[in-house]
């Protein structure tokens, strides 16, 4: 390619790959070179602290911690893939969830109380309180809400999980599921739709009347369908919908439909009204989000079956709160690891752009935690129109993934790769050696409150969550071994 004293190097045409820096290889690229480009990059960051960690960890030294570790995962995976997680009904937040308060509001993500919430978390407590009656508008909503008086925690402090905001108040319906094989409970509030909705910030009189309707009409109707049709199987949904183009995250779907299928001879032989039962059917198949709000509990079922193992490196928790990342690991107990919560890549609706987003918030990560949502894009090609990127991205991203995680899923598959079981158990470990971070793909919120949802698109979390995890699963491990 190049001479020297008249003497050319390369007799033949170059092909390169390119190992690390992507600069190097787009240089050459330039020039006509074809270039393989190899994403490679240096175990554990390059991390030297990191790095002896996850050798010490991995290696077999007679002090055990490699074969502890990986006992611990085959039973944490053994029983997030055994999970069976079925809906049993709908309840009332008070009564069901455990721990529930009157003046007590659950939320998506790590803690966060009211002074450091994001705009939409905010705008998703105003109308809380306002639909709870507690406040009149959204200036006395705001007073009560900085006052002390109102108690705010985690969802998942309360095997439960909300969606974006996932703001969960005393009286709103909430999905009771049940995992059969291991007696656990999960719970969630019912999907509103899209655009201007209570989980995305907006707390309008519009948004505050459908949640009445949902709480005097819709969960009452959909109670006793669930009464009378018994328990649902919603691992059997999950894995039909998966075959049928669904993701189970951002794309339902399918798996709307299917649950519209499955109820639907026992919601028209109800004893209602017709026009009551006309406009569940309208919600239901005007919202092909509602299936969301299955997923979730039925992950979160799944992965807290997982949860509390000693030595385990299964993270069991994804979850955002619009100011902070965050993930719990099984071998770590109920700690929280988290880091300033990123921004979201993604498709804007029209009228918005960047600018007017907040940081990714939402629950709906445990999606991915479970092994579907960005974990199964390759099963939903159709979601990028969603959430931006190609098809052949989709499948990417999911191929990726087997290489963070403990198994391949035993129900649910995906027909773009043969049928291979999804990506399921991340495995904080392998994040931190690799460098490779969750998939995720959301909805992305208005910064501010009351306006709600302007698109949606992808994130990349914060590996930080990752090594700080790590970091504790190892010091656990040794203080156990002495």
């Amino acid at each position: 390619m190049t001479a020297k004293n008249g003497v050319f190097l390369f007799s033949e045409k170059l092909q390169v790959i390119n190992i690390g820096l992507d600069g190097f290889g787009h240089t050459l690229q330039e020039q006509g070179v074809p270039v393989a480009m190899l994403d490679w990059r240096p175990p554990a960051g390059g991390d030297p602290e990191l790095i002896k960690i996850i050798d010490h960890l991995r290696s077999d030294t007679g002090d055990g911690w490699q074969e502890k570790i990986m006992r611990a995962n085959a039973e944490a995976i053994s029983r997030l893939l055994a999970a069976k997680p079925m809906i049993k009904g709908i309840g009332t937040a008070i009564d069901v969830v455990p721990g529930m308060k009157q003046k007590m509001i659950l939320h998506a993500g790590p803690p966060v109380d009211w002074t450091q919430m994001c705009g939409p978390m905010r705008g998703a407590v105003i109308g809380g309180l306002i639909y709870e009656g507690l406040a009149n508008d959204p200036r006395e909503a705001e007073e009560l809400a900085a006052s002390g008086e109102i108690t705010f925690e985690p969802c998942h402090h309360h095997a439960a999980v909300g969606p974006m905001a996932g703001v969960m108040t005393a009286s709103m319906p909430v999905w009771i599921m049940e995992n059969e094989t291991f007696g656990n409970t999960a719970y969630c509030t019912l999907n509103e739709g899209l655009g201007k909705v209570l989980r995305y910030g907006a707390y309008s009189t519009e948004v505050i009347d459908r949640l009445n309707w949902m709480r005097e009409v819709l969960a009452p109707v959909l109670a006793d369908v669930i009464q009378a049709h018994g328990p649902i199987d919603m691992k059997s949904l999950i894995t039909q919908a998966l075959q049928m183009g669904d993701e189970g995250h951002n794309r339902n779907r399918a798996g709307t439909s299917l649950f519209i299928r499955e109820i639907a001879p026992f919601l028209v032989r109800l004893d209602r009204p017709r026009e009551e039962i006309a406009k569940v059917f309208e919600f239901l198949n005007g919202n092909d989000h509602f299936f969301l709000n299955l997923t979730m509990p039925a992950g979160k079922a799944s992965l807290d079956a997982a949860a509390n193992i000693e030595g385990s490196s299964l993270v069991t928790v994804m979850a955002r709160n619009g100011t902070e990342f965050g993930i719990r690991v099984s071998g770590t107990g109920d700690q929280w690891f988290t880091a300033p919560a990123p921004m979201v890549d993604g498709l804007y609706l029209p009228g918005f752009t960047a600018d007017d987003a907040a940081p990714d918030i939402g629950d709906s990560s445990i999606a991915e935690t479970t092994g579907y949502g960005g974990f199964a894009m390759a099963a939903a090609p159709a979601i990028v129109q969603f959430v931006g990127g190609t098809p052949q991205r989709a499948i990417e991203f999911t191929q990726r993934m087997y290489e963070i995680t403990l198994a391949e899923n035993n129900a649910y598959q995906i027909p773009a790769l043969g049928f291979r079981g999804t990506p399921t158990g991340i495995d904080v470990l392998k994040v931190v050696d690799t460098g490779i971070v969750p998939a995720i793909n959301t909805g992305i919120a208005h910064k501010e409150p009351g306006i709600g949802m302007v698109g949606a698109g992808l994130v990349v979390p914060p590996i930080e969550c990752f090594r700080d995890g790590a970091r504790a699963l190892a010091e656990r491990i040794v203080k156990q071994s002495n």
